[in-house]
């Protein structure tokens, strides 16, 4: 057991330049009728409790030579057990035109290219049947002050 409390203690004082993390593609495939190239991605971060994914895309898109990294998608991260190792799915669109075609909108919302619906769910629900009760101009002037 010294061995493992002389690891333990190495671990914990490890300095900045370790804790860089090291990024590896698997399983890269081109796939043209959607536009894009798909892989898996393992990241190695010791001593790091994870690698914040505007970091991963930076250096993806440095790694692949891409301009815009917005068109960097990068989801589905599982941490290794035991920690320093984390695994997920990553796909670069060869556009933003393609990527607004075929990604999910919550994927988009989160890269900014898709606007969130504004206000709570049930207040736009109460607002669709007000508006439904309202004719012409006051069907108008009900929805120009909701703010929708």
């Amino acid at each position: 057991t010294n061995w493992r409390r002389s690891w333990l203690s190495a671990w914990g004082t490890m300095s900045d330049a370790a804790k860089a993390c090291t990024i590896r593609t698997k399983k890269f495939i081109t796939n043209p009728l959607l536009g894009r190239r798909q892989f898996v991605v393992e990241v190695l971060h010791p001593g790091a409790a994870g690698v914040s994914k505007a970091e991963m895309r930076e250096k993806l898109a440095k790694l692949y030579k891409v301009q815009d990294a917005t068109t960097i998608v990068l989801f589905g991260f599982k941490l290794a057990f035991g920690g320093g190792r984390s695994t997920g799915f990553g796909m670069i669109y060869d556009s933003t035109t393609v990527q607004k075609k075929f990604e999910p909108r919550h994927r988009l919302i989160k890269v900014n290219l898709a606007k969130a619906k504004v206000g709570a769910r049930k207040q736009r629900k109460e607002l669709k049947n007000r508006l439904k009760k309202l004719r012409g101009l006051k069907k108008a002037k009900a929805k120009a002050g909701s703010g929708n």
